[in-house]
């Protein structure tokens, strides 16, 4: 079909429509004519009939540019004032041109983005809602221990020797717990922003990963579980990167596979020349991670075992953290974990050569 077909002007859709009233007004009286009904010859037939269309013509192409195409004009104007500058938007439209496929094209990109910004603003209100909640239930915990301590206490356990030192370390710890969350969401909020300047420099990531692993052989002790390097991970691998932001991450790696690992279990640190790259591995073999929760283990608060995350402490940002350092260094963080089996944290960095 010829594009004029697709895309009419005004004056050509007022011109078909003269001409098929025009040819509809011939027949009648053309067959009137014939049956003798009127008296009537051919040419003043013609020439109504001519008379109808021209007439047809200039009332139907008055009243679709005045009411009809003006007003599309004012929609395509309208819609094309958000998408560019002023200076265009305020170039006057041409009805003769064919701009009705124009018009279409423009209206319909116009009501998928205001769509996709609509459900971008539903996905960040229940985001809002959801992270309040979390925020508030995590803070509501500590918060009602140390009332109870407190409360108990001013009641006149602050003199008793049997309970007064304890319920003050209890509070105490409480109190540094809710300062834990505040300092992570503090970090968080600077990483997302990028507030937070990183100081980039080469360094041993060997060397970084025994001083992980010596500053946390207390708490693993504990839980009798050993911190390891893999066999093959004694090569001192230089890698670019922020030291002491690494060192956030693998101390939050380290110290989550030890409050989920089990009893007489392992923690390994690996690395993997990956030519350009480094990749970094943290593995356990503690409980694992369900298959349906994978995809939400980075997510402010989230924990897969609530009952038991909650025992362990901690501020629940720590995978958060360590994803958004990871990104901050414009790299990758994955994860792999059977249910039962342990898990396997992954993470990349430049590699210095």
């Amino acid at each position: 079909m010829s594009q004029k077909f697709k895309n009419p002007t005004p004056q050509l859709i007022a011109f078909y429509a003269a001409l098929y009233i025009g040819f509809v007004l011939g027949a009648i009286l053309l067959i009137l004519f014939f049956t003798k009904i009127i008296q009537i010859d051919v040419l003043s037939i013609v020439i109504v009939v001519v008379g109808v269309i021209i007439t047809s013509y200039l009332v139907f192409s008055y009243f679709l540019r005045t009411y009809i195409y003006r007003k599309i004009k004012l929609i395509y104007k309208n819609i094309r004032s958000t998408k560019v500058s002023a200076k265009e938007s305020s170039k006057d439209i041409d009805l003769s041109t064919n701009f009705i496929d124009d018009v279409g094209l423009e209206v319909a990109n116009w009501a998928a983005k205001r769509t996709e910004e609509i459900e971008s603003l539903k996905a960040m209100e229940t985001y809002r809602r959801n992270f309040m909640g979390d925020i508030s239930h995590e803070l509501k915990t500590p918060i009602f221990n140390i009332q109870g301590y407190i409360h108990t206490l001013l009641e006149g356990g602050l003199y008793d020797e049997n309970i007064n030192k304890s319920f003050l370390i209890r509070a105490a710890n409480n109190v540094e717990r809710l300062n834990t969350i505040v300092q992570d969401l503090e970090e968080i909020s600077r990483l997302e922003s990028g507030e937070m300047a990183l100081d980039i420099q080469p360094f041993g990531i060997l060397n970084l990963a025994k001083e992980v692993i010596e500053d946390l052989e207390m708490m693993s002790n504990e839980l009798n579980i050993s911190l390891i390097l893999k066999e093959g991970a004694d090569q001192n691998f230089k890698v670019k990167a922020d030291r002491e932001k690494i060192r956030r991450v693998l101390m939050n790696l380290v110290t989550n596979s030890i409050k989920y690992g089990n009893q007489d279990g392992q923690t390994k640190i690996g690395f993997y020349d990956m030519e350009s790259y480094i990749l970094i591995e943290v593995a356990d073999n503690g409980i694992g991670i369900d298959e349906q929760y994978l995809k939400r283990v980075f997510e402010r608060f989230f924990r897969a075992d609530k009952s038991r995350s909650r025992k362990q402490g901690g501020s629940g940002l720590g995978l958060s953290i360590v994803k958004h350092i990871i990104e901050a260094h414009e790299q990758t963080i994955n994860l792999r974990s059977t249910y039962g089996l342990g898990s396997t944290f992954g993470f990349t960095l430049e590699k210095v050569s």
